[in-house]
């Protein structure tokens, strides 16, 4: 069994560390408190494996907050900010991120065109900078299993308005998965494997250790 050449990390069609950037918009209590749309211990569970996966495979990050600045808004919940404490923050006022120029400037700073985009809540701070993100040339990814809306509906509109502008929707097990892509990229193999022990439990565990067997 042999697997072919590392394909051009930077050029591949799918997502690698090399050609991609994560975006996490808003994962502060008021908004994580009023998501309908799923379980909510698990949407935490789901984008802190997000971020932990940007950690692990060393992506570039860039961390908006909503009126923290103003004393308006919490800091992101502190699952967020343990993982993401060594990352700067991009607070604004506007809903739409990519209204803001400190954001902007910090996305097209990454030299990336493939955003692995997440915020809350889906209807509205994700849909614009992702409407406004693909507007602009870059391809976007949502990990719809973490990220929610309000209710199940406005969610499920949002990521569908997103996919018609020509978005493309992931989850969480997949994101890793692509990142990961060979089992022979031992260096990253433990950490694979602790992303799906924290997000996934039991079953997270018994799938890493079948596949690394």
């Amino acid at each position: 069994m042999t697997s072919e050449a590392i394909r051009d990390p930077k050029a591949d069609h799918l997502l690698t560390p090399q050609n991609s950037a994560f975006v996490i918009i808003d994962y502060q209590p008021v908004q994580v408190n009023s998501i309908a749309s799923m379980d909510r211990q698990l949407l935490i569970n789901n984008i802190v494996g997000c971020a932990r996966a940007a950690v692990a495979y060393g992506l570039p990050i860039i961390h908006s907050t909503v009126n923290v600045e103003t004393g308006l808004n919490k800091p992101p919940v502190p699952q967020v900010r343990k993982v993401l404490a060594d990352y700067p923050t991009y607070d604004r006022t506007s809903i739409n991120s990519w209204e803001d120029v400190e954001f902007r400037k910090a996305v097209e700073a990454t030299g990336r065109k493939k955003l692995i985009m997440t915020a809350l809540w889906t209807e509205a701070c994700l849909t614009f900078p992702a409407l406004d993100a693909l507007e602009a040339g870059y391809e976007v990814y949502v990990p719809v299993d973490a990220v929610g809306g309000t209710s199940l509906a406005a969610h499920d509109a949002a990521l569908r308005r997103i996919e018609q502008a020509g978005g493309k929707m992931i989850s969480v097990p997949q994101l890793f998965c692509e990142l990961q892509r060979d089992w022979k990229r031992s260096e990253t193999v433990p950490a694979f494997m602790n992303l799906f022990i924290e997000t996934g439990g039991t079953a997270g565990i018994q799938f890493a250790y079948d596949k690394a067997e």
